[in-house]
Order: C-alpha cells, then structure tokens, then sequence
C-alpha cells in the first residue's frame, strides 16, 4: 500500500490574517487604555489606540460587550503565561510563599483591568462569565496546592479564594495604600492562619 502523501501546509488567506491582525489590535488597544488608567473607553478611543477606524472596530465586535469578552480572554490568557506550577511537596510554609508571591503579581499584572471590570461588572454578562472562572481557577489550584491542609473543609476553602481574589487585593493596595510587598505580607498572613491551625 503507497504511502500516503504529505498535505500541503495550509494557506493563510491574507485577508483572514489582516482581519485577526486587526482584531487583536482592537483587544490589546482596549487593554493599553485599561492599565493606563482610562476605566471606561470608548469605542472610538479604542479604534484611535489601535489605528483603526470606527467602522473596522464595529465590524470585528458586535457590541461592546463582544469587546469585553475577548479583553477576558486574553487576560485570562496573559494570566496562564505567568503562571508556574508549585510543587505539591514542598514544606507548607515554602508552598504559602510560593503561592502568595505569584498571586501577588498575577492580581497586580490584572490591576487595572480589575478595577476597570469593577464599573462594568453588574451590567455585563461576559465580565461576570470571567470573573467566575477567575474565581474557580484560583479555588482548583488552592484546593491542589493545600489538599493535605484544606482536607474537605469548604470553609476554608472559601476563606482562601475570598483572600486571594482582587477585591481583597484592591481593598489592601488601593483603600488601605499598601505597597506590593505589604500586601503580598498581609495576603500570607491570611492564608497562613487558615493552614496553619
């Protein structure tokens, strides 16, 4: 029996790759003027940052709300880039270092986005789909990383994810004036005394 012949490498269509060219363009112009401190741009601001007219960005996204579900995504995806897995079998109080230093960073890389999301939250179905998987992703790592800890105890459990999400971040950079590493002390104090009894 021959064997069988190699497919061809498939073609970019040019237009497809100038069209997600632009969309990207769009989402990341979005998130420039997010963490730049602009918590509510408009359509027209975006299109501006991404060198694009109005119209081009009206026929990439539907609506706004289209807009905010790719930003989710790609924060979402920047978020799984600066990730790294903690071993398991570390001593505990490596394990809660480890942890609370790259959540510290992940909450400050979001920041913006964060407080951004906040004013939108309550109106937008694609921000409140995203926040719950922030909300699940960061409980499944919890509950791995501290299994021998947290045992079955949802209480705890729900301690630790209220503890390392962005609004106990946000109340402790942003209302209290802690610096990172003030905060990042504080978020370990919190999860210590929840593992540690």
């Amino acid at each position: 029996m021959p064997a069988a012949s190699p497919q061809p490498p498939q073609r970019i269509d040019g237009r497809t790759a100038r069209a997600e060219r632009t969309r990207a363009a769009i989402v990341e112009a979005h998130l420039m003027l997010l963490r730049e401190g602009e918590l509510r741009p408009t359509a027209d601001r975006i299109a501006k940052r991404a060198g694009v007219s109005l119209r081009a960005l009206w026929s990439h996204f539907a609506d706004m709300e289209a807009l905010f579900a790719a930003s989710g995504q790609l924060t979402l995806d920047q978020r799984d880039d600066i990730h790294e897995p903690i071993p398991r079998d570390l001593p505990l109080e490596r394990r809660i270092e480890l942890w609370c230093h790259q959540r510290a960073r992940q909450l400050e890389q979001i920041a913006p986005v964060a407080r951004a999301s906040s004013l939108k939250e309550p109106f937008s179905p694609a921000l409140q789909s995203y926040r719950r998987i922030h909300i699940q992703r960061v409980r499944d790592e919890l509950k791995s990383l501290f299994a021998g800890e947290i045992g079955g105890d949802e209480d705890t459990l729900n301690a630790l994810t209220a503890a390392a999400m962005w609004p106990t971040w946000g109340t402790l950079r942003d209302a209290m004036g802690l610096d990172p590493a003030a905060a990042r002390t504080a978020l370990a104090r919190i999860v210590r005394s929840q593992l540690s009894r």
